[in-house]
């Protein structure tokens, strides 16, 4: 059972916590995108001269040589060291009382509102914590290193969940006031966090949650999963949760997530084109592609860019997770024509976030480095909680979603 305030004595999918957190002074020193959305050399740029970044805890390879990865003995040494003096610097500092938190992030025209608690292991063993993809054990065995070496789980997990009227009431109310941390981070977005204590409002959250019935990992599988392994091996039973931020399912922002392939030794463009016609339609186009629409999917290969139609099906004979455009993708042209029989662990398969413009695609293509790129049409929220409820599981990176939250503004510790 996770900790929670004393009035609430059952096992719910979120509940109040005693988060450790920048003063609101010193929040936009500290908080930085999470750490897998950038590579080294990006990271270090943007902790240079900035001793209390979060970089130094969540990508300590930005301190090591080169050649030494994070998830070295001396990466993960160097995390514990940075998180260690941030907290005895006291610039993380762990709440008093048990809280929920409104996290709210504006871009431009976009605004969502959402919840930060702790997400309880058991409701996500059960499945009330639904997931639609599988984890690689490598990443997750990584998350799970540098959780138990720092003692805290520092990223949370991006959740949605249907619209509710009760939880929604309560955020409306909070946010009618001063945030009590804002940040402007990377890209224009405004990031504000609401602590939540008073124990009325917490219960018509918990109880709100509760008559969901389930949340919705969104982005942060590996996070989820590598808590769970860690928890296990601490063979502990309160405090057992992760760090989640769920928001509701209409207002969230999903990019497309498209793909750099390699074809096998000797296989030519043609041979990837004919591969290609077999299953979809296939009309050559002078523009980069960006589809507009479920059903199409780009294609760049030697210098041209093609639109490919996904062939009609009855859709009451395929699964909500096989009838995603990158299940199709993977299904009919990385399988049969590429050989990629696993994109979760090939290395003839590149993931681009939907915020890399489709030149960068094409640039990687024209290097030589990959034989094609494909870009998709975005997954919707719906499709992911279809395939969740269904017990089924996506292709790896079948959603991007934007923008991201910011490691560091709400961290766990785990005792």
């Amino acid at each position: 059972m996770a900790t929670r305030h004393p009035t609430i004595t059952r096992v719910s999918l979120l509940a109040p916590f005693r988060a450790l957190r920048p003063p609101s002074e010193l929040a936009a020193e500290v908080a930085e995108l999470p750490y897998d959305v950038m590579t080294r050399s990006e990271a270090r740029v943007m902790a240079q001269d900035r001793p209390l970044s979060f970089l130094h805890v969540s990508r300590p390879d930005i301190d090591l040589p080169d050649d030494v990865p994070a998830n070295s003995p001396e990466g993960l040494t160097l995390a514990s060291a940075a998180f260690a003096r941030l907290r005895q610097e006291r610039v993380l500092v762990r709440d008093t009382t048990p809280s929920l938190y409104v996290y709210r992030l504006s871009v431009g025209g976009h605004r969502q509102t959402g919840v930060v608690g702790l997400a309880d292991l058991a409701a996500y063993d059960d499945g009330r914590i639904r997931r639609h993809e599988l984890t690689t054990a490598v990443k997750q065995a990584d998350r799970a290193a540098h959780m138990a070496a720092i003692g805290a789980q520092t990223g949370p997990v991006f959740a949605v969940h249907r619209p509710s009227t009760a939880i929604g009431s309560v955020l409306a109310q909070t946010v009618r006031h001063p945030a009590e941390t804002s940040v402007d981070g990377p890209g224009g977005v405004r990031h504000e966090l609401w602590p939540i204590t008073d124990e009325a409002q917490q219960q018509v959250l918990v109880d709100g949650f509760d008559d969901l019935g389930s949340l919705y990992i969104a982005d942060g599988h590996h996070r989820s999963a590598a808590a769970a392994d860690v928890h296990a091996r601490l063979g502990r039973s309160s405090s057992a949760g992760f760090v989640a931020v769920t928001f509701p399912a209409d207002e969230v922002q999903v990019l497309p997530y498209n793909r750099l392939l390699r074809a096998p030794r000797g296989t030519s463009p043609d041979q990837v084109l004919e591969g290609a016609r077999r299953e979809f339609s296939v009309q050559p186009d002078d523009s980069a592609i960006q589809p507009a629409a479920a059903g199409q999917l780009g294609l760049y290969l030697a210098g041209h860019w093609y639109r490919l139609g996904v062939p009609p099906r009855d859709l009451s004979a395929v699964s909500p997770a096989d009838r995603l455009d990158v299940a199709v993708l993977h299904a009919r042209l990385l399988g049969p024509v590429l050989g990629i029989d696993d994109p979760r662990t090939s290395p003839d398969v590149g993931f681009v976030g939907g915020t890399r413009p489709l030149p960068e695609l094409v640039a990687a293509v024209d290097s030589g480095e990959w034989t094609a790129a494909v870009s998709l049409h975005a997954t919707s929220v719906d499709d992911l909680m279809a395939v969740a409820d269904a017990g089924a599981m996506m292709p790896p990176k079948s959603t991007w979603f934007e923008p991201k939250l910011l490691d560091g503004l709400v961290s766990h510790v785990l005792d």
